[in-house]
């Protein structure tokens, strides 16, 4: 392994500055997992397993949980850009390597689009404006616009504007489960029964709650920012686990309280009827609330939510996209700086565009169903790179590498049989890039 690991790893030509302190790196997980997570796909979910979506966001979060600690693991033995793309070059082959990194580009711009149109169909419900496709589009492609801009100005600057996004975000939800509560209460638990509520009425219960399981884990995934980049964090291996740890328990308390308020006050067929135009969900619920203008309070947080994990996302995606072009595994332009430690402005201005392009889609359900499967996949490769690490250099027991790898390589083929098809023939088309065309295009490119 240490032979593999020597003709593997190259050292990157061009780094990136470490500006980002612990409060930054917990605004940033938090920005990224308090969006299209909690105002989206808690709605999703809910139409697939019914209320016993709650246990399928339990078992999402010690899956999460897992990953977490192997990403933070890594992230502070190898804090570079890019990942479990970094990682995989590091630790394990130069092919699993590449598969991360295009895995995660995959599912990631494919979150970003469920984000963009998440924000646009909670804005359109604030303006009092009737949702039709037309209008979701545009008003998603232009938050992509405004948020690729942001990134474009720097770190520095994106970092401030975020902690504000996520400071309006995390006080909407704290008002979503205290005003919700006394709702839930004063109906009792009868939207509660049957626990069990498959979208199929005829459906396996039991394939409901894991394709539930699987839908939700995309919803934690955004502690993976932190590791993805951790070039920029200051002092990482104290920083990143610390940041990482913080976020999840604080994410996996707010999600439990917004989904029992939810599902308490309307039921999970009201909370799961998500539609290509009807992706509000959360809003649904808040109508029940007593007290007036609590639409528009929530509307106002999910809005700035699902910008935060767009704000985020095209961070993250440009990173991954930065490291991939800076080993010749992407054209090199897009790993282009102007100076040592600038912004990476070309892999921003070419990941906005992919974001713009799969939000054409207008659909949110599929969009994020071929996330889910494609994160998983990514996760997979973090946890087995994890495993490599040697004894000495752990900060975490093995057998948690195993357990998130297992859950992941499980979980990803719960979801609809035509998206882990599409998704396997993605990760063909990479590799046949890697091995035959890029070779073609880029003759110095390295194996």
């Amino acid at each position: 392994m240490a032979e593999r690991q020597q003709t593997t790893e190259r050292q990157p030509e061009g780094t990136l500055k470490r500006e980002l302190g612990l409060i930054g790196a917990i605004a940033l997980g938090l920005g990224s997992i308090v969006g299209a997570g909690v105002f989206v796909s808690t709605g999703i979910a809910a139409g697939v397993a019914g209320p016993a979506m709650i246990i399928s966001l339990v078992l999402a979060a010690g899956v999460a949980t897992c990953n977490g600690l192997n990403s933070a693991q890594l992230a502070a033995n190898h804090p570079v850009s890019g990942g479990a793309y970094e990682y995989g070059y590091r630790y394990l082959t130069p092919w699993l390597g590449f598969t991360a990194g295009w895995m995660f580009l995959l599912a990631k711009s494919a979150s970003a689009a469920t984000a963009a149109l998440g924000c646009a169909g909670y804005l359109l419900n604030v303006l009092g404006l009737e949702a039709n496709r037309t209008l979701l589009v545009a008003i998603a492609l232009a938050g992509v616009l405004l948020l690729t801009g942001i990134v474009l100005s720097g770190i520095k600057r994106t970092n401030v504007i975020n902690i504000g996004i996520v400071s309006v975000t995390l006080g909407s939800l704290i008002f979503f489960i205290v005003a919700g509560l006394p709702v839930v209460l004063d109906q009792g638990w009868d939207n509660f029964s049957p626990f069990v509520q498959p979208a199929n009425d005829e459906g396996n219960p039991i394939a409901a709650v894991l394709q539930a399981t699987a839908l939700m884990f995309v919803a934690y995934t955004g502690y993976g920012r932190i590791a993805t980049l951790g070039e920029e964090v200051r002092q990482p291996r104290r920083i990143i686990p610390r940041a990482i740890i913080t976020t999840l328990i604080l994410t996996m308390a707010l999600y439990l309280g917004v989904v029992v308020v939810g599902i308490g006050t309307v039921g999970a067929p009201a909370l799961g009827a998500v539609t290509s135009t009807q992706v509000a969900p959360l809003e649904v619920a808040a109508r029940e609330f007593p007290i007036p203008g609590s639409p528009l309070i929530l509307a106002v947080g999910a809005v700035t939510a699902t910008l935060g994990v767009l704000l985020n996302l095209i961070l993250g995606l440009s990173r991954v996209l930065f490291a991939m072009g800076r080993r010749q595994d992407m054209p090199p332009g897009v790993a282009h700086l102007r100076s040592e430690g600038s912004t990476p402005r070309v892999a921003i201005l070419v990941m906005g565009g992919a974001i713009a392009a799969l939000v054409m889609i207008g659909d949110v359900v599929t969009t994020w169903s071929f996330s889910a499967f494609s994160v998983l996949i990514y996760y997979a490769i973090t946890d087995l790179s994890a495993l490599q690490i040697p004894d000495q250099d752990r900060l975490y027991p093995k057998w948690i590498a195993w357990v998130g790898l297992s859950a992941c390589l499980f979980l990803a083929f719960w979801v609809d049989a035509q998206i882990w098809l599409v998704g396997l023939g993605l990760i063909a088309a990479g590799l046949l890039w890697k091995t035959v065309i890029r070779k073609r295009i880029l003759p110095t490119a390295p194996d």
